[in-house]
């Protein structure tokens, strides 16, 4: 196969896979607008990952107890809930905020991360590493993984629990990137918005009750999330969450002495200058074509500034005279604002199945079978593409 097929084969799947997925968002600083206390912050929209202001945004510098948030998600990803974690000497040891396990003591993964997120432990932390992980090291490494995975070019960690060490640091704008990617994740979204836990103690008569430690679930509206975390060098830091008008944002400070009262003016800020507005609807018709949009999209846009977003409509090109690889899907709608491609929408010829849309022609057992599979169809189109492709 010569180097030109390769080319086309490696740019036609991008384009496959690359077509469904909302472009990225760049995180830029936007330091007028709201004033604090922090050494570093940010504020950023969940959904689209927009940031919306940044203060010394992507300084590296000491989180705290910041780490569990990227501790939790790790483990719920990589660990299974219903497994008891057992507490080992190194995690019962573990200096600073402590939920207070016992040598050799048992408990469930999805109860220790409640320990975890709402009281910081950091036995919690490194019994958890260790459980998931198979040591503190293993668990690290996936921690650096996912970093890596999620392009946070101003993050290391050491360890799972934030305690002050060289080498272990993060930025404001990684931890909103960090924290608004855990946030699409239901058992973390669910942990984090808790405001008080009860979980079994099979030590005591008593169950342990963990209050929350974050106190804007109690004093800020809509507030529904996420981690505090202090040390010595670190100071106080904080990220916050908040969901008003189904538009969710992400708010994080770091090295703030007025942390709770900064949150509540930049979560404010936030949600009254840069509110979700709808720019495509699902089922639209494209104008000037024959074309309907597979779904909606929505960016949070200042006042005035939706003008400066424009539309371009983007056609596949066929591939083979003949044959139809897109099952009805024509292209795609590209939104750009200041010269950067914030998302981009699929678009279909009319009366196509569009994504998310059941087939009522489908047998549900085999529907059920092929779930997550690609379809034979799709394999033999595919393949004849292929097989085009590489002939010299």
């Amino acid at each position: 196969m010569n180097n030109n097929n390769k080319f086309k084969i490696v740019l036609m799947i991008c384009l496959c896979v690359s077509i469904f997925v909302a472009g990225p968002t760049y995180a830029r600083e936007v330091q007028n607008g709201v004033s604090t206390h922090a050494q570093a912050a940010s504020l950023m929209d969940v959904t689209s990952g927009r940031v919306l202001f940044a203060k010394h945004g992507d300084d590296e510098l000491r989180i705290a107890s910041l780490t569990k948030i990227m501790t939790a998600i790790v483990a719920i990803e990589y660990g299974q809930m219903n497994k008891p974690v057992k507490v080992s000497k190194n995690a019962y040891a573990k200096e600073g905020s402590s939920i207070y396990l016992k040598l050799g003591e048992q408990m469930g993964l999805e109860n220790m991360l409640y320990g975890l997120m709402l009281r910081s432990g950091n036995d919690a932390a490194t019994a958890i590493a260790e459980h998931v992980g198979g040591s503190e090291e293993g668990f690290v490494y996936l921690m650096n993984a996912k970093a890596e995975e999620l392009g946070l070019k101003h993050t290391h960690f050491m360890n799972p629990h934030g305690l002050d060490a060289e080498g272990h640091y993060s930025s404001a704008n990684d931890l909103a990137t960090m924290t608004a990617y855990a946030m699409h994740n239901p058992m973390f979204k669910e942990i984090v918005k808790t405001p008080v836990k009860k979980v079994p103690n099979p030590n005591e008569a008593w169950d342990y009750k963990w209050d929350n430690k974050n106190k804007m679930l109690r004093f800020y509206d809509g507030a529904d999330g996420v981690k505090t975390g202090y040390t010595k060098k670190a100071f106080r830091c904080l990220v916050s969450s908040a969901t008003r008008n189904g538009q969710q944002l992400v708010s994080v400070t770091i090295n703030d002495g007025d942390d709770w009262n900064d949150h509540g003016k930049m979560l404010d800020y936030g949600f009254a200058y840069f509110p979700l507005v709808h720019l495509i609807e699902r089922g639209q018709k494209v104008e000037g074509q024959e074309l309907v949009t597979s779904q909606s999209f929505s960016y949070p846009v200042a006042i005035g500034e939706e003008s400066a977003i424009t539309k371009r409509l983007v056609l596949l090109k066929p591939v083979e005279a003949g044959v139809d690889i897109s099952f009805g899907l024509k292209g795609r709608i590209e939104l750009i604002h200041d010269g950067i491609t914030i998302g981009k929408v699929p678009v279909y010829s009319p009366g196509s199945l569009l994504p998310g849309q059941p087939n009522p022609t489908k047998d549900m057992k085999q529907q059920e079978h092929d779930d997550g599979k690609p379809s034979s169809v799709w394999l033999s189109v595919f393949g004849k593409v292929l097989k085009e492709m590489l002939v010299v």
